[in-house]
């Protein structure tokens, strides 16, 4: 189901959240408020009452809603996220952009940023600093969309839609898996085993959301790992991921007793909150390949950065 058009505009770069009012018949005869401070406790009355007092709180055709608004199942509510500075402070690292062209941005994600918008995040992600650079303003911005994952705590070459009108074209290119992507990782050495070693198990979320696991069942991810420079206790290795599967870079490197270096998740999750910026996760997205589907050439992109 695509995003349905907001009303609103991007404010600060970022595009207003919205949601589809549930048929829940506890809220039917009652106030928006009513369902909003329920669904979203963590606001609390008063935010909510704030911002429905605001003017930024809208319907799909941009009519404004207040604290007298009646729920109205179906409907679709527009609304501005917040976060305050102080729980949200810079990312000290700057993206960098590789390539701008008629239909796509290629960037260089440094580690530690997020790319779109979640949980903690809001401004100091790779979207929202790319709608507010000076040298993308003569695109429509609030248009400019990922069109495949990077972790935040990966670095590296990510590509970017900013045309609706050509984005499935670049979208099938990952759905069909013809596209190349390569990453380097640091991690410990081992030279029991033939390289290039190909790896597959299954993997599955994890009790923990944010987590993948391995699990019994027909292969679904599928990596292979070649050796590139032995550094003694550690080396860096070529890694190839022949399917997506979240976090499968990490998850298959640690089965094989080479957990990447840093890794703040795998083996054992830290807390959020507690980023060491000197210590970011050993793992780059090292190139990205592929026949450009509009011009039919063949295209690479490769980060500048290294481990």
């Amino acid at each position: 189901m695509s995003r349905p058009s907001s009303p609103l505009p991007l404010l600060d770069g970022v595009k207003p959240s919205y949601l589809v009012l549930p048929h829940d018949k506890r809220f039917y005869g009652l106030p928006l408020l009513a369902f909003l401070c329920e669904r979203f406790p963590f606001v609390g009355e008063e935010g909510w009452r704030r911002r429905l007092e605001s003017g930024f709180v809208v319907d799909e055709v941009g009519r404004t809603l207040n604290v007298q608004t009646p729920f109205a199942a179906g409907k679709t509510v527009f609304y501005y996220r917040e976060i305050s500075r102080e729980h949200e402070p810079p990312i000290p690292f700057t993206e960098e952009i590789l390539h701008i062209d008629e239909h796509l941005i290629v960037v260089d994600k440094p580690h530690f940023l997020p790319v779109t918008p979640s949980g903690r995040f809001l401004r100091e992600t790779l979207l929202t600093r790319l709608r507010l650079r000076p040298e993308l303003q003569h695109l429509n911005v609030a248009d400019i969309t990922p069109l495949h994952r990077l972790d935040k705590d990966t670095a590296g070459v990510i590509l970017l839609s900013h045309r609706p009108e050509s984005r499935r074209d670049y979208q099938t290119m990952f759905q069909n898996k013809t596209v190349t992507k390569t990453y380097e990782a640091l991690a410990p050495t081992r030279l029991d085993l033939n390289y290039p070693h190909h790896i597959c198990s299954r993997m599955e979320r994890g009790e923990q959301f944010y987590l993948t696991q391995e699990t019994a069942g027909e292969p679904n991810a599928f990596t292979t790992v070649d050796l590139l420079e032995n550094r003694g206790e550690y080396s860096l290795y070529r890694l190839y991921p022949h399917t997506g599967k979240k976090h499968q870079l990490r998850v298959h490197m640690l089965s094989l007793g080479m957990p990447i270096v840093n890794d703040a998740l795998y083996p054992e999750p830290l807390a959020a909150g507690l980023e060491d910026y000197d210590k970011p996760l050993k793992l780059l997205a090292k190139s990205i390949e592929f026949d450009d589907p509009i011009s039919g050439v063949r295209r690479r992109f490769d980060s500048r950065r290294s481990l």
